[in-house]
């Protein structure tokens, strides 16, 4: 039996933050300093995104000019705050199960499969804690049976997703009946902070907010016909970067470390990691990479020696959307399977990137529905007559 993706549902926070914006923000920061506000400036004019979504409403509210209410994250004045782990964390165990469910439920109506039919739940997240945690929460919140099992894989940065779906495949195709919904959340911006520190500008020049589902079975009767079969998965440790990527918790916010050597490990270890992947098959006609940065796209690119539009798909979710850890490729291959282009048996290479420094992989095929037999009815007595 093969695996394969029936849908993909996406859900993103209803606050949408402009990227120059957000640049004059923080370079407008109280003792910022000539060399700071120029970097900044110049970070975000490069990163290659034109908007990103928040939970953190108090920035669309700046933006509007609306100083009123309660201030956790940024002063009336503009001053961004420093709250505690504690209190940024309460807002994650607000928000997080919210668009948990949303992309839940548009996975479920894009997939024509009813929320009865999941077995399995693999929840993924590294930007926030609570127990009973998202996976509970998504049994109570979409009326799964209360007998549906339930895994989380969490704190593995932006590469998790990729390891979920390993996770479903090996349950869909080891239990039979087995539908294995999806789900990954990530809510980065509460994690961002006013810095000097380039590392620290660069991660709040690139992460946003989102969550991405993916239902996942080996039972071709679930569900709308066609999808992303799940062929195999792989995953490398480079040679270096152990700490050049590295997430960990501090007092006020988890803290990324994000050297610029990452663009520069992963174009000098992509051809390998990929080429023992790949092995003896040929190289994929679609390629779905996670868009760490433009900079990483452009090494991915030039490392494989990509044609240039065959990261069409990851930038464009890089402009739009951000980076959203470990839901942004999910969002990639949410806008392939949307892509009348691609034809039925097109080979789909995912690539993700995480600390370690970690290369996960997957190699898929896209799958267009087939005629339904109503249809082939119609079709034929079109032709008879």
């Amino acid at each position: 039996m093969t695996a394969r993706i029936v849908s993909i549902g996406t859900a993103v926070p209803p606050t949408r933050i402009r990227q120059e914006d957000v640049r004059d923000l923080f370079a407008g920061q109280d003792g910022a300093d000539r060399l700071t506000r120029r970097r900044t400036q110049a970070v975000f004019d490069a990163s290659a995104i034109a908007q990103r979504h928040t939970v953190i409403d108090e920035l669309a509210a700046l933006q509007n000019g609306d100083t009123a209410g309660p201030r956790t994250f940024l002063g009336a004045d503009g001053t961004l705050l420093s709250p505690t782990t504690g209190t940024r964390n309460d807002v994650y165990t607000r928000a997080a199960p919210e668009l948990t469910a949303a992309a839940a439920r548009s996975a479920l109506a894009g997939g024509g499969v009813e929320a009865s039919a999941i077995t399995h739940v693999v929840t993924v997240s590294c930007t926030g804690f609570f127990a009973p945690g998202p996976d509970y929460r998504l049994v109570r919140d979409l009326g799964l049976s209360p007998t549906v099992e339930r895994a989380h894989l969490g704190f593995i940065g932006c590469a998790a997703a990729l390891p979920a779906l390993r996770v479903a495949t090996a349950l869909a195709t080891s239990r039979p009946g087995a539908v294995v919904l999806v789900v990954c959340t990530e809510l980065c911006t509460l994690h961002v902070r006013a810095s000097a520190d380039p590392q620290q500008i660069v991660a709040a020049s690139v992460f946003a907010d989102g969550a991405a589902a993916a239902i996942v079975t080996a039972d071709p009767a679930i569900g709308r016909g066609g999808g992303l079969e799940l062929d195999r998965f792989g995953s490398v440790l480079t040679d270096e970067g152990e700490t050049d990527m590295v997430w960990t918790i501090g007092d006020n916010g988890f803290e990324m470390i994000l050297s610029a050597e990452v663009p520069r490990i992963i174009g000098r270890e992509i051809r390998g990691a990929v080429g023992r992947f790949l092995g003896d098959d040929a190289v994929p006609e679609v390629w779905a990479v996670h868009p760490g940065g433009r900079s990483v796209l452009d090494r991915v690119e030039g490392g494989l020696e990509l044609a240039p539009h065959a990261l069409a798909a990851s930038r464009a979710v890089l402009r739009d959307f951000g980076n959203m850890s470990s839901a942004t490729i999910l969002f990639i291959l949410a806008a392939l399977l949307r892509d009348d282009g691609i034809v039925d048996g097109a080979r789909v290479a995912g690539l993700a990137f995480g600390p370690g420094l970690t290369v996960e992989s997957a190699l898929m095929t896209r799958r267009r529905p087939s005629v339904a037999a109503d249809d082939d009815v119609l079709l034929a007595l079109a032709a008879s007559v």
